[in-house]
């Protein structure tokens, strides 16, 4: 029903573009060249600025991921609902630059003109697609220049970037404080994104610990893949029957063989991305486990950051940040952080009260989160408080 509205909205618009460059049998040549001219700049201006079809091509994983794609996917799919317009998603079947072109390609074939593209793995591919297609605004979801391979960003591409490091180290911060002094860190792949995610969980977790003169260990890992399987499922049983207490899993699906793990051993997890623990509650009433694993999730807006782009090519704004990367944190807005509901509040005795203070410290800049997304250069800790075991 919707691509058929959208067939007919765009059908009137020709229909009423054509009318306006007719010319009536009085017209001088001049004038008829002057209407032509308008119309044509009009049409142009239609194709960028009016969203005519929504698309999200996706990450490597699911739509469903309960994370990354799912998080991007619902603010689309909230969007189109709410504008009336066409939305699609489209998953790849390999992993490569030729099948990430190819997704682009059908997605504006089916009649999108604006286009999210959801990972940094999008790099290349956007890099073809902004030339190929000026007519079309791209939205790339964890992405900078780098990725793209450019020196400044296509205009009509904007980059969404997330200091994914700031939500990590308020999780790592918070777990310490509460008591745990066994923690895990669970990578899917060592992405920019994830690297973030993980250095500032080391570097949360280390500021608390010397606060409190406490002595912590922590595994930390890449699983090298963003969804669970047997494998990852069996590393995460040896780190918490060896005596981890919680583990950060951050990386689409992966979560699911930390949660595996976890309640064999009367673990916890730290989610990500998106508040997951809405997971764990329908775990327990579907008699999946006996207990909600999910301590707290470390969080970014993904909807917050997709919408505002969106927002910006509906109201005809693109050029206000098209070539441009918004990068979201706590200087932003409340962009990442963890969840304060009563409801998702899981911690034994870190306070509310306790993760405000230290969330505005980072926002005045009081607390400055190194943001190095190196896999190569590990952040610096306190040896005589905080013991990290990389694992390959």
């Amino acid at each position: 029903m919707k691509k058929l509205l959208a067939l007919v909205m765009a059908a009137s618009m020709a229909l009423s573009l054509a009318a306006c460059g007719g010319n009536d049998a009085a017209s001088t040549a001049d004038s008829t060249a002057t209407e032509s001219a308008s119309t044509e700049a009009t049409a142009e201006e239609a194709a960028v600025t009016e969203v005519t079809g929504i698309a999200q091509v996706c990450d490597v994983g699911t739509i469903d991921d309960e994370s990354f794609n799912q998080g991007c996917w619902e603010a689309v799919e909230a969007f189109g609902e709410a504008n009336g317009l066409n939305y699609e998603y489209y998953l790849p079947s390999e992993d490569n630059d030729e099948e990430r072109q190819t997704l682009i390609r059908n997605a504006i074939n089916d009649g999108a003109n604006t286009v999210v593209c959801v990972g940094y793995l999008y790099g290349p591919a956007l890099a073809w697609a902004a030339e190929e297609y000026p007519d079309v605004n791209f939205i790339g979801v964890d992405m900078t220049a780098a990725d793209i391979g450019t020196e400044t960003i296509p205009a009509n591409v904007y980059c969404i970037t997330y200091k994914e490091e700031q939500a990590g180290y308020l999780a790592g911060y918070a777990a310490v404080k509460d008591g745990f002094t066994e923690l895990g860190f669970l990578g899917g792949m060592a992405v920019p994104a994830v690297i973030r995610y993980g250095y500032g969980f080391v570097q949360g977790a280390d500021a608390a610990a010397q606060e409190m003169g406490a002595n912590i260990h922590i595994n930390y890992w890449y699983g090298g893949a963003f969804s669970g399987d047997a494998n990852i499922t069996a590393k995460m049983e040896s780190w918490y029957s060896g005596g981890t207490q919680v583990v950060f899993a951050c990386g689409g699906g992966i979560y699911t063989s930390a949660v595996e793990a976890a309640v064999k051993y009367d673990g916890k997890v730290i989610g990500v991305d998106v508040d997951q623990n809405y997971i764990g509650e329908e775990d327990v009433a579907a008699g999946k486990y006996s207990y909600n694993p999910f301590v707290t999730s470390a969080m970014k807006g993904l909807n917050e950051g997709v919408t505002d782009a969106l927002d910006h090519v509906l109201n005809g704004t693109w050029d206000t940040i098209g070539g441009t990367n918004g990068n979201y944190g706590l200087e932003e807005g409340d962009y990442v952080g963890l969840p304060t509901a009563e409801t998702s509040w899981n911690f034994s005795t870190f306070t509310v009260e306790e993760y405000e203070t230290v969330r505005e410290a980072i926002r005045s800049g009081e607390i400055v989160v190194d943001n190095n997304s190196d896999d190569a250069t590990k952040p610096t800790v306190n040896e005589a408080n905080t013991t990290v075991d990389y694992q390959v």
